[in-house]
């Protein structure tokens, strides 16, 4: 007895080939993340910093004010600074590690992995509110251990506030690194650029109203309280039109015009 096989037919030659999902492009680039050893220790980094954090509070904050708003809050400030390098590395790595070639030849349509990029540093920043979460209730059982309040006091309001600037901020990183598709000289100008408006703010009187809309230092303080009026959100949203969308536009331009070698 013999068994018949069949052969699938060849493709037919102009027929288009499926790519892979946009959900799958962004599998890829969450595992590049932590692929380069640069990556992973920035992760590795940014979590250990929002642990000593807690560590540290235990030890200087007064037993009545050990709760989990007061563990939660101040770990998103060191973690919303290191957390747009890795947005920086994600983008300029295609370039510095000359990696570009390979992966516009795998997908041709550059937008599609621009867009799995910025989805997965999104995703990479929801991740570590998650991670400041955790700390921070590990931080409340270490004091109600140790003699302090421990009291799981928290405003819900706080969480959605704190996906916004964690997002913002590694959008912002992403964006300079598109925008100039260098890593040394996107990380300067991500940190450079915006201190030195504060301070020309801070010190020209002429300033100081466009600083209210413009510096993201003062537009994105809100962000770690509870309550937001409708002014903080417009002005939070014009600085980040500035700051995030300007850059990401004209970098996504940049990138798709930009030869490959």
């Amino acid at each position: 007895m013999t068994t018949a096989t069949r052969t699938p037919a060849p493709p037919r030659p102009g027929a288009a080939v499926a790519g892979p999902t946009l959900a799958r492009l962004t599998a890829v680039e969450l595992r590049k993340l932590a692929d380069t050893r640069a990556g992973r220790w920035l992760l590795i980094t940014i979590g250990l910093i929002a642990a000593v954090i807690v560590v540290v509070q235990l030890f200087v904050l007064d037993a009545p004010d050990q709760t989990f708003t007061a563990f939660f809050t101040p770990s998103l400030l060191p973690v919303g600074l290191l957390l747009p390098v890795l947005g920086i590395l994600s983008i300029t790595g295609e370039w510095s590690q000359r990696s570009a070639l390979t992966t516009f030849a795998l997908v041709p349509r550059r937008e599609r992995v621009i867009v799995a990029k910025l989805a997965a540093v999104v995703l990479a920043a929801l991740a570590s509110v998650l991670v400041s979460l955790a700390v921070a209730a590990v931080g409340t059982l270490a004091a109600g251990a140790t003699g302090g309040a421990g009291a799981w006091v928290f405003d819900w309001q706080l969480l959605p506030h704190a996906a916004v600037f964690q997002v913002a901020n590694v959008l912002m990183g992403a964006g300079f690194g598109l925008l100039l598709l260098n890593t040394p000289l996107a990380i300067v100008a991500y940190l450079l650029l915006p201190t030195v408006w504060s301070l020309l703010s801070a010190m020209i009187s002429a300033l100081r109203e466009p600083a209210r809309w413009l510096d993201t230092s003062l537009t994105m303080e809100p962000l770690l309280g509870a309550e937001m009026t409708g002014g903080q959100w417009g002005r939070l949203g014009v600085s980040l039109a500035v700051w995030v969308l300007l850059p990401l536009a004209a970098g996504l331009v940049r990138t798709m015009r930009r030869e490959v070698s």
